[in-house]
């Protein structure tokens, strides 16, 4: 970068590529701060990102307490579906888990909104926002070398290639963050071998308020019970056969469905449009370098079952938050990178054995893991201090929580 380049260069103190569901969440977050915060979008002004689609998100309480806290939760014009209560069981295996709200003194574990529609909220809460510039479209395409404790960032957008300095470059961009391999920090992928087929789905039975999953060797059918008297849909299929499956008419789909479901939510009905994402594991090395960071799916993204992906990545950009807070003067510190990383292992950690080993043990269809299954499922249902760990992670309680997480919202 040439002096006069870099006189030229527009300066923030915190710079998020990625104005995805985590990199839109942390500049709302970052905006009480008074920061001069800058946000790099691959969609243009009108247009939301390609994520929030008809796909269904499963919110945990925790997430619903900082949502409310942050004014997203009140812009949302579409109603939620509340989970109230768990089912959780394997074909082929006896005994099952079901999990109650009341049991563990919530009304419920959380709620289902629409991709899009939490899209359309946070697109109205970023219009509030003062301290936001916001490049769209635009595109990042690297990192210069660092210039007086600034990272000196190269984008193009309509205007052609650009140049911008910030004290901190946070990577919201994906599992496949071009961010994140600009700053030097490497990635373990593991492929699970599956594809996930995400409708809307009819069935004979409204939703009640109950949330199940279905879980096959071949990954898990899952009903989430959403707003508007459907449910969400999740149907997990090897990746070898996603192509065929991708291929059937409504009915037949539809049959195979129900055939590895069953009919505890009676008979279905009809399935609206399918989209298919195969599932891939995908883990940072690390979540710092110097003057960068990572959130969301840059820094880790998981197997969906337990959905807790975006609640995961919102705790990520909170922490961030409230770390930033600390050191408000300097984002970029020593003390706030290493504050962050600390107070993201546990939650990490556990979230990721939780999510990475549960979709290993159920797609593994070895006889002899059958009974141990089957022996964990009815232990699990049985015992009170069992259920409330698992109850606790769902509603997104693990490890060191941000602050405004454990929020009341109306």
């Amino acid at each position: 970068m040439s002096k006069n380049d870099s006189e030229n260069s527009r300066t923030h103190d915190v710079l998020i590529v990625g104005g995805g569901l985590v990199g839109a969440s942390l500049a709302i977050a970052l905006d009480a701060l008074g920061l001069d915060v800058g946000m790099l979008e691959a969609a243009p002004a009108g247009a939301l990102p390609p994520v929030f689609d008809q796909r269904n998100l499963s919110f945990a309480e925790a997430t619903l307490h900082a949502l409310d806290a942050l004014g997203v939760l009140g812009l949302m014009r579409a109603p939620t579906g509340s989970i109230r209560r768990i089912h959780i069981s394997r074909a082929g295996d006896f005994g099952r888990v079901q999990l109650d709200a009341r049991e563990h003194g919530r009304s419920e574990f959380g709620r289902v909104v629409v991709a899009r529609d939490f899209g359309e909220a946070l697109e109205a809460r970023l219009d509030q926002l003062a301290h936001l510039t916001r490049y769209r479209p635009a595109r990042f395409l690297g990192v210069a070398a660092m210039e007086d404790g600034f990272r000196c960032i190269q984008m193009a957008d309509a205007n052609g290639e650009q140049l911008l300095r910030a004290r901190l470059l946070v990577a919201a961009d994906g599992a496949r963050s071009a961010v994140r391999t600009a700053v030097g920090i490497g990635s373990q992928t593991y492929d699970y071998a599956q594809t996930l087929f995400v409708a809307r789905l009819r069935s004979q039975r409204a939703p009640d308020g109950c949330a199940f999953e279905r879980l096959t060797e071949s990954g898990p059918t899952a009903l989430l019970p959403r707003g508007d008297g459907h449910y969400g849909l999740v149907h997990g299929v090897a990746s070898a056969e996603a192509d065929a499956v991708a291929a059937l008419g409504d009915a037949a789909f539809l049959a195979r469905v129900q055939h590895v479901f069953g009919w505890r939510a009676g008979r279905f009905l009809d399935v609206g449009p399918r989209s298919a994402y195969p599932m891939q594991r995908c883990v940072a090395d690390a979540l710092t370098a110097p003057c960068a960071v990572l959130v969301g799916n840059a820094a880790q993204s998981i197997h969906p079952l337990g959905a807790q992906g975006f609640n995961l990545g919102l705790r990520d950009a909170l922490t961030l938050a409230e770390c930033i807070a600390e050191h408000a003067d300097d984002p970029s510190s020593a003390a706030v990178l290493q504050r962050y990383a600390t107070r993201r292992s546990e939650d990490r950690n556990r979230t990721l054995t939780f999510s990475d080993g549960l979709a290993k043990l159920t797609a593994n269809d070895a006889p002899l893991l059958r009974p141990l299954r089957s022996a964990g499922l009815l232990a699990l249902d049985a015992s009170g201090a069992l259920q409330g760990w698992l109850a606790g992670g769902a509603m997104g309680y693990r490890g060191d929580v941000p602050a405004l997480c454990r929020r009341r919202y109306a």
